[in-house]
């Protein structure tokens, strides 16, 4: 045994007997729940394999976000998304500073968080899907939406307060249980095209689709000068723009065949090569024209460590709802119901990634603090700026490293700290070296369809509309509501059927057909309020009963 090995054996072997040892259940440590393969040295690295798998998190978020336009004031009567206005330009560039700042922070706060407490090697950071639906749906492009940028933070605020509330409750996986199965996994799929839709666009992404008089979408890929101001479309010289063929061929292409190979930290490898590339002044690609809004942004970059402090996102709620009090309320359901639904499905893979998933249960410990902890960093963000956050399925490939404790996620977050003083390089980052990221997370969360009942035309129909309409209407929301009632209609047509012909008629795949009930398959499984409501002693125990704390249970049925 070298040298290396045996420090690390030593520094593995004093970290475990110690206090942090035993609370964070390491290997060696004596708890009776200690972790098999747990070792100091082994998160570490984990956490860092994760950091780098999710750093680009920071770019891509802050790009988005700023296409919100955030608290920049647009008063062109002319243009309202004030595409051209060179001084509303300089504004956007402020915002993303911050929203990089914000991005970094609200990683780090909710990564150490969520290790600290809930003891899980679960990275949390801004949600993607949920950002896009803040900056594009709720807020709009460059403030176009139905709902000011100040009103959308405060019901971010509101959402995680009323997160924490359903995780305390254990009414969480009620509401996620009473969704068809098919249209849960529809949700995550719908929001990878949305992702790919946007990845695809000129605003924020490579610029390969715009928008067209007769066509909803048609081919773009134009230098800036041939776009059509009306429309946004090309009006000429499609396909010809050295920043979409860069963003293609390095940020999609050169970063796919890196995950082919299965490299860590492949997306923010093509983010960092494209960034390079786009960097030098004088180039067909460069990010820094000779213009004012160039000249800004590449005296910012030549700073290169610098903290940004954040300047217009802090804590800038608006309780005025008088006048959007409908809009509102679709904000606040939607976050949440997303929330929900990504978190839950997240949580509990990377749980039983991990191994620390009860087989007969489905529960793992500190659940309920592993989603008061999401939810708290939800209405943190939200002071700082930033759209909902929630557990990143990123933390697979730490988990895939040896990660099994909170000291990983802490890890992470203690890089994301870092980070915050490099702020001018990952504001630097242009859009069209983050298009290829985003079309590459949306492709990995298609993987999910797989997982839809394609047996029974009642799962897979509401499902298809769920996953199609979001993109296309583009509308998380829309995509939701369409596939809920979709659902509703086909399946009570033909209950009602069944219940009149009594199940003469009756589908030819019905037996295909998922199982569905808003009935608890096992009474532990109900929240802990309505068991006390029963008179039960140890309501406080989930179907889990070596848990400890008021823990939510588990969505899927014993086996």
């Amino acid at each position: 045994m070298g040298f290396i090995e045996r420090y690390k054996a030593h520094l593995n072997d004093l970290v475990s007997h110690s206090p942090v040892g035993r609370y964070f259940h390491l290997a060696g440590s004596g708890h009776p729940n200690e972790i098999r393969g747990a070792r100091f040295t082994t998160e570490l690295r984990a956490g860092l394999t994760t950091f780098f798998t999710m750093a680009y998190i920071i770019a891509v978020n802050a790009s988005v976000l700023t296409d919100s336009g955030g608290t920049c004031v647009c008063n062109d009567t002319v243009d309202p998304t004030c595409s051209t206005d060179e001084a509303y330009s300089l504004c956007l560039l402020e915002i993303n500073r911050d929203f990089v700042t914000a991005t970094a922070a609200i990683s780090c706060l909710g990564s150490i968080l969520m290790g600290a407490a809930a003891n899980l090697p679960v990275a949390v950071a801004p949600a993607m899907g949920l950002n896009a639906y803040l900056a594009y749906q709720i807020v709009g492009y460059h403030g176009s939406g139905p709902i000011d940028y100040r009103i959308a933070m405060t019901a971010v605020f509101v959402e995680g307060f009323i997160f924490v509330a359903l995780s305390i409750l254990g009414v969480r996986q009620w509401l996620a249980r009473i969704i068809p199965a098919s249209i849960k996994v529809a949700c995550g799929a719908g929001i990878g095209l949305f992702l790919t839709l946007i990845g695809l666009s000129y605003s924020a992404g490579l610029g390969a689709i715009t928008g067209a008089k007769a066509t909803p979408l048609e081919l773009g890929g134009c230098p800036a000068e041939f776009l059509d101001p009306d429309t946004g479309a090309c009006l000429s010289h499609k396909a010809t723009s050295p920043t979409m063929w860069l963003g293609f061929l390095v940020g999609g292409v050169l970063t796919a065949l890196l995950m082919t190979y299965k490299i860590r930290g492949a997306i923010i490898v093509g983010i960092a090569l494209v960034s390079i590339i786009s960097w030098p002044r004088d180039t067909a690609m460069t990010y820094f024209p000779r213009t004012p809004v160039g000249d800004s942004r590449f005296e910012f970059f030549k700073k290169v460590v610098a903290f940004h402090p954040i300047k217009n996102t802090l804590v800038v709620q608006d309780w005025g709802l008088e006048n959007v009090g409908g809009q509102f309320a679709l904000a606040v359901f939607t976050m949440l119901y997303v929330d929900i639904l990504d978190a839950t499905g997240t949580l509990y893979s990377m749980a039983r990634f991990s191994g620390v998933v009860d087989p007969t249960t489905g529960d793992f410990p500190r659940s309920t603090i592993a989603y008061s902890a999401d939810a708290i960093a939800i209405s943190i963000g939200s002071l700082f700026g930033s759209s909902p956050v929630t557990a990143f399925v990123e933390s697979g490939a730490g988990i895939q490293e040896g990660g099994r404790t909170g000291i990983t996620a802490i890890t992470t977050g203690l890089l994301f700290f870092v980070s915050l003083f490099f702020a001018p390089i990952f504001a630097s980052i242009p859009p069209w070296a983050t298009g290829g990221a985003l079309i590459l997370v949306g492709c990995m969360m298609m993987r999910g369809v797989l997982a839809i009942n394609w047996n029974y035309p009642g799962d897979s129909i509401p499902a298809f509309v769920t996953l199609m309409f979001m993109p296309f209407s583009y509308s998380i929301a829309y995509g939701l509501i369409a596939g809920i009632m979709c659902y509703a209609i086909i399946n009570s047509f033909t209950w009602a059927l069944a219940v009149i012909s009594r199940n003469r008629i009756l589908p030819p795949d019905y037996d295909n057909k998922e199982y569905w009930t808003l009935r608890a398959d096992n009474p532990r499984s109900q929240p802990w309020f309505i068991r006390a409501m029963k008179g039960e002693k140890e309501f406080w125990r989930s179907a889990n009963n070596d848990s400890f704390e008021l823990q939510t249970s588990s969505t899927q049925p014993k086996a």
